[in-house]
């Protein structure tokens, strides 16, 4: 029998893990691609920004899971506001509570930095995903997400 789940902090001896959680998770996201490299490099500003966080699921010596948050200015709230992405559980340890506790440490995160409201985007076909964030009272809103990339010949 496995150990009691540990929901801590990301470090960067994480790396490997978390990026073959990135993996997993971009396999079923429509809109992204894997890049080892690219997830190299975001998780590396992840782990060292002020206003950004990292949250894994341990257990015992092994991640299982992890989500991310940002902090943003919302106009609408006069506060900030937390982004949250890259929620993502092993299939093996799916239905446990891991998802849960990760996205209740980001939003303790998230109030600690006086952040008044959380938001994410879920791919709209994962199905399991929409009704895990549904029981756990997040809300559709009508707001759509836009995306435009922005290529490096592009920039001024």
């Amino acid at each position: 029998m496995p150990g009691a789940i540990t929901i801590r902090t990301a470090r960067h001896e994480d790396m490997p893990e978390m990026s073959e959680l990135l993996r997993i998770l971009f396999s079923i996201e429509n809109d992204f691609s894997i890049d080892p490299e690219k997830q190299r490099r975001g998780l590396e500003a992840m782990l060292d920004g002020k206003s950004r966080t990292v949250f894994v699921a341990q257990i015992e010596t092994r991640v299982v899971g992890m989500c991310s948050g940002q902090l943003n200015i919302s106009t609408a709230e006069g506060a900030p506001s937390v982004l949250i992405e890259d929620v993502v559980v092993l299939e093996d340890w799916r239905g446990k509570g891991i998802g849960k506790e990760l996205i209740h440490a980001v939003r303790q995160w998230a109030e600690q930095n006086g952040a008044t409201r959380m938001q994410l985007l879920a791919d709209r076909n994962n199905s399991s995903a929409l009704k895990f964030y549904s029981r756990m009272g997040w809300e559709r809103t009508n707001m759509v997400c836009l995306a435009q990339r922005i290529l490096p010949e592009e920039r001024i």
